[in-house]
């Protein structure tokens, strides 16, 4: 690809990535694909992207772990940067991958090397479905879905940086709270990502409270209703939900609009978390309903939140 082609799509995308947070709210959701070496397509949240440069120069940094590729240097600042074919397991004949993907997510900044870069689509959140269990490459996926009649692949970045670079919950000493008897101590997580299903369990019980975890809203929802139409309100049994964004089938955003119109779920407290930077703004936490937000991932801040919602049912 030429320099100045390469250039255009970099513009074009800036700009998409503006537009499409227009989608906000609108169950859909808006993807960049790409390959990896093959056929086979793959997708990320544009919301996640940055920019995608032709491949530069990768260097060593002392501290990076193994998993690393290297560094790029962009735009004078220093990116981590993965081989994500590489670091997924996906097999693929072709030569080095040509692209960098820089992305943002989790309060950092990072580069994944692709072979090729196709195009944004706009996908409806009711057509992206949970993967298939076929192996390990599956373990990196969080849905897949099809655009004019091609599959796409939806990789779980967040598991593949957690599990390039693992961490130890920032080195916090979460105390356990002193919940009084007559209030909830069972949370419902909503979330399609197994790390953030995991670190918030991990919260969860440094504060003595229990978790149901479910992968996607439309799950969250119809779980919801289902308690209520046995009779029992369901703000009686958890005492908030936990909700990521963007998620297959139904995303954050229409999942508490639906909790906020049934007059059964209404009172729920609803607190949204999820890994997208610089695009969540309180308007949307209004607009939709929702009670708090936090960005991931803090445990302590999340923590915090927690324990300040069961402070006040006591």
């Amino acid at each position: 690809m030429a320099a100045a082609d390469n250039a255009a799509m970099s513009r074009d995308l800036l700009d998409r990535i503006d537009q499409r947070t227009r989608l906000a709210g609108h169950n859909r959701l808006a993807l960049l694909l790409f390959r990896l070496g093959t056929r086979q397509l793959f997708g990320v949240n544009v919301f996640k992207v940055q920019e995608v440069l032709p491949r530069p120069g990768l260097f060593r940094l002392p501290q990076l772990p193994a998993a690393f590729a290297g560094a790029a240097d962009v735009r004078g600042r220093t990116v981590p940067v993965l081989d994500l074919a590489r670091v997924i397991g996906h097999e693929t004949e072709s030569g080095e991958p040509r692209y960098l993907v820089v992305t943002e997510f989790n309060r950092s900044v990072q580069g994944f090397l692709v072979s090729g870069v196709e195009r944004i689509v706009n996908i409806a959140v009711e057509d992206i479905h949970p993967p298939p269990e076929l192996g390990s490459e599956t373990n990196y996926l969080t849905a897949v879905t099809r655009y004019q009649g091609e599959l796409i692949q939806l990789i779980d970045v967040e598991s593949v940086l957690a599990d390039s670079a693992p961490r130890e919950s920032d080195g916090i000493t979460i105390a356990p709270l002193a919940v009084p008897a007559n209030v909830q101590r069972e949370v419902l997580v909503v979330d399609d990502s197994r790390v953030a299903r995991n670190r918030i369990h991990w919260v969860l019980e440094q504060l003595g409270l229990s978790a149901t975890l479910l992968s996607d809203g439309r799950q969250a929802l119809e779980h919801l209703q289902a308690i209520a139409q046995s009779g029992t309100r369901p703000s009686d049994r958890y005492a908030m939900v936990i909700s990521d964004i963007e998620m297959p089938a139904m995303d954050g955003y229409t999942l508490t609009t639906e909790i906020r119109r049934d007059p059964a779920l209404n009172n729920m407290f609803v607190l949204l978390h999820t890994s997208l930077s610089g695009v969540f703004n309180q308007a949307m936490v209004e607009r939709v309903g929702a009670d708090d937000f936090v960005p991931k991932y803090s445990e302590q801040e999340l923590a915090d939140r927690i324990a300040t919602r069961i402070a006040a049912l006591a």
